[in-house]
Formats: structure tokens, C-alpha cells, sequence
């Protein structure tokens, strides 16, 4: 079984979403209601990078229903499957932030993987339970990241096939609830597709992370943090383009099977500062003069830093006829002017009261 949903009452069902009011999750949810005819339940725990700010332009869709829960929860979750009937889940929700692992590991083992099985026994107890049409053809879509694999030295790429070596608390987690899902196609017969994804950037994206960063720290004047010699790559990966790589996935993949989504855009850490700083030079000049790359700073680097990560993305480029639409140029110019325009309404609405200006992922103390 290759697609799924080909009669009009599958096509117009139902997909629950966690992780939906996040970075990738709301971006994913948007696409789905763009293009297709799906309802989307959009669960979400509403932790520090979650915000209902983030999905303000879909909350009034009649096909849009947010739900605040944790996925955790085994009860709210079966109430949901019970209630919904859904055709699949796209599982979004997770800590993500390398840095953050560093400090506390215990939330990512507590999210990442303790919540991945808290929702694969809750769809395999709908599955079983459910004599729904949705139900008999409901999968599970787990959405990973290409950290699992480890890192790369100057040459190869990450394919489907790569061996998993994660040597962060982030990405171990997040190796142990791809493994999860694995053994709960093979054992149970669920049906799974897991995607792992590359550096995503774009509008949206809580700002701790390297690109909102940069336009933060330089529109304020301040150094500008960069990591070591700034020489680690990663390839990266705009979140439109991601966003639409899961609906493909999620409609047409194949059960069983994982799909590798990168964005062709190897870029060093220094690359990727430079480049921002240029747009912002051209978009945003500073009043006292000079570039904003004059402010570029190296900083003790973080414990365990991969050198590099990039993506063979063939497979789901041959098998499902996805591409980036975007290059790094043109995907880092709607960042920064949209991040230059969200100074004073989205980024201050998602920050207020965090108190997340201090450095992380020195270790904890």
C-alpha cells in the first residue's frame, strides 16, 4: 500500500497534528489546509516554543480545531482518537533545541520519547478498537531530524540507510522515538512512515534559534554569537518546502518507510551569519554606519558540536516528485525581512515573560 485516502470520505477525514502551534508543526498545518480537503486537529501542550500566535491565520478556519493537551496524556489522546476517528497523526511535538538537552535532558527523554509511546499504544489501541473506515487505513507519521545520524566529516551524505550515532541528549532522544515507531510497525503491524528532516528555517521559528538570533542580536547592535570558528555545515532546509514534503509523505508515501528531506543548501555556521547580515544590510542599513558582520563574535562552543550534517534527499525526490522550491538565497531574504518585520508583534508575543535571553548548552550546573 502506497497511497491511502483515495474515496471522498477518506479524503475529506480527519488528521490530528501534535506539535501544531510550533515552528514546523503550524507551517505543516497550514499546507494541509491549503491543499487539501482535510480537518486538522491541532494538539498542542503550549510549551515555551509552542504559541497560539504562531497559528493566529488559521484559528477562524472552520477545518481547523485547536486542542491544548500534552501528549503524554494517554486518556486526553485515546478521547481524541475516540471522538475524531482520525486517518492519521503527524507527530511534530517534541523539545528540539540541542542547547536546551545540554542543561536538562530529562524533558527531552519525558517529551520525546515517553510521549512517542504514549501515542503509538493510543493508535494501536484505535486501530484495533475502531471499526471505522479512517481506522482501517489510519498510519502514523513520525517527524524526525537528520541529528540521529550523527555527524559527518567533509564528505558523503546522510541516505535512509545511514546507521544512527546521535551524540546529543536531543538527538538521542529523538534516535530512541524513531526506533519506537520502527518496532511498532514490525511488532504491531501499526502503520508507520518516519521522516527525517534537516536544518529548517523560515518565518515562525522560536526565536533562540541560529537565524532568529542573528537578526535579533544585530538589529540591537550586540556581538553576534558564533560558535567555535563557525565552520560546522549543516544543510538547511526552508520550512514551506518542508511543510509541503510531509503532506506528500503523509498522502503518498509508503508504509513502512522512511524519507529523507533536505534542502541542497550546505551552508558553514559563518556562511549562514554572513548571509544574514548582507540581507540586513541591504533591507535594514544600521544608523551608526558599518556592516552588521562587524559584529560577528566566536564563542566557546557548544559540548559534543557535530561537525556536519547533510542529506541525500533522492528517494523521496524520485519516489514522490518533491523538490525545494527555494535556494538558500531566496529562503533566507522572506526570513530576515519577515523576522525585521515581526520585531515588535510576533517575537515579543512569543518571548514575553520567558526570560530566554541567557546562553545555553554550556552544561548544567
Amino acid at each position: 500500500q502506497v497511497r491511502f485516502g483515495m474515496n471522498d470520505l477518506i479524503k475529506t477525514g480527519c488528521i490530528l497534528v501534535t506539535g501544531g502551534a510550533g515552528f514546523i508543526g503550524s507551517a505543516f498545518i497550514r499546507q494541509l489546509l491549503e491543499l487539501t480537503d482535510y480537518r486538522v486537529i491541532n494538539i498542542d501542550a503550549l510549551t515555551y516554543a509552542g504559541n497560539l500566535a504562531t497559528v493566529s491565520d488559521v484559528m477562524q478556519s472552520p477545518r481547523h480545531e485547536f486542542v491544548h493537551a500534552d501528549i503524554i496524556d494517554g486518556p486526553r489522546i485515546r478521547q481524541l482518537f475516540e471522538n475524531n476517528q482520525p486517518l492519521a497523526l503527524v507527530h511534530l511535538a517534541a523539545e528540539s533545541h540541542v542547547d536546551r538537552s545540554i542543561d536538562g535532558p530529562g524533558v527531552f527523554i519525558t517529551s520525546n520519547i515517553v510521549g512517542t509511546y504514549t501515542l503509538l499504544e493510543e493508535a494501536r489501541r484505535y486501530v484495533a478498537e475502531s471499526v471505522s473506515e479512517a481506522a482501517a487505513q489510519f498510519r502514523f507519521h513520525h517527524v524526525s531530524t537528520d541529528e540521529v545520524f550523527g555527524s559527518l566529516g567533509r564528505d558523503g551524505k546522510f541516505t535512509e540507510e545511514s546507521p544512527y550515532l546521535p551524540n546529543s541528549p536531543y538527538s538521542a532522544s529523538k534516535a530512541a522515538s524513531d526506533h519506537l515507531v520502527r518496532a511498532w510497525g514490525e511488532t504491531f503491524r501499526l502503520n508507520t512512515v518516519v521522516s527525517n528532516c534537516s536544518n529548517n528555517y523560515g518565518p515562525y521559528q522560536y526565536p533562540e534559534k541560529l537565524i532568529p538570533v542573528i537578526v535579533q542580536t544585530a538589529l540591537r547592535g550586540e556581538l553576534i554569537p558564533v560558535y567555535g570558528k563557525g565552520d560546522n555545515v549543516r544543510d538547511w532546509l526552508f520550512v514551506e518546502d518542508h511543510a509541503r514534503a510531509l503532506v506528500e509523505i503523509l498522502q503518498n508515501g509508503m508504509v513502512g518507510r522512511t524519507y529523507n528531506v533536505g534542502g541542497n543548501a550546505e551552508r558553514s555556521n559563518l556562511d549562514v551569519v554572513q548571509e544574514v547580515c548582507a540581507v540586513l544590510d541591504e533591507i535594514r542599513p544600521r544608523q551608526k554606519g558599518g556592516r552588521y558582520a562587524d559584529l560577528i563574535e566566536f564563542v566557546t562552543d557548544r559540548p559534543g558540536h557535530d561537525y556536519r550534517y547533510a542529506i541525500d534527499n533522492s528517494r523521496i525526490v524520485s519516489e514522490l516528485n518533491w523538490k525545494p522550491l527555494e535556494s538558500f538565497s531566496s529562503g533566507i531574504r522572506k526570513t530576515v525581512t519577515w523576522y525585521v518585520d515581526q520585531q515588535s508583534n510576533w517575537i515579543k508575543t512569543v518571548l514575553a515573560g520567558k526570560g530566554d535571553e541567557a546562553r545555553r548548552g554550556l552544561g548544567a550546573t
